[in-house]
């Protein structure tokens, strides 16, 4: 497999549970820096994907968060 898809390769599935719910992505490299948002209602869900310039997203309010390691909730 390219050795790019390995590191940048991996998507989250983020499904609000409650309205305003906000998607920020952060930078790679030396300096982290936001780069992009996106806000949920309930119910809505986005795929995202870690790459190049991505190398971590942030999430603020009540979701369910599928990834390759497992389900998370973060409404308890």
């Amino acid at each position: 497999m390219n050795e790019k898809w390995d590191i940048y390769g991996d998507y989250v599935t983020v499904k609000a549970l409650e309205n305003g719910v906000t998607i920020i992505g952060l930078t790679r490299g030396k300096d982290t820096r936001f780069h992009h948002s996106e806000k949920l209602d309930k119910g809505e869900i986005m795929i995202a994907q870690f790459t190049e310039h991505t190398s971590a997203i942030k999430i603020r309010g009540k979701v369910e968060l599928l990834t390759k390691h497992g389900r998370m909730r973060n409404d308890d």
